[in-house]
């Protein structure tokens, strides 16, 4: 059985920690300013979906609209 660095275990967990702790930090001030584009008249569902959106590449994105499209067509929305 390998023998166990105790100062390396720990270290690491407190690393892991202090990034959940930043974690939920970034969860509540996301949540904040959810709540601030709700307050001023947008829908927060389509802030995330557009956050998603912005993360695809530009060939991803229309190629999901693309789809997209050719499904709403063929169901008749």
């Amino acid at each position: 059985m390998k023998q166990i660095d105790n100062a390396q275990l720990l270290s690491i967990v407190q690393r892991i920690e202090r990034l959940n702790e930043d974690a939920a930090q970034i969860a509540t001030d996301i949540k904040e300013i959810m709540a601030e584009a709700k307050s001023a008249g947008y829908d927060p569902k389509y802030i995330k979906k557009m956050v998603d959106l912005r993360k695809l590449d530009p060939d991803e994105l229309d190629e999901q609209d693309e789809l997209m499209k050719m499904y709403r067509d063929a169901l008749g929305i």
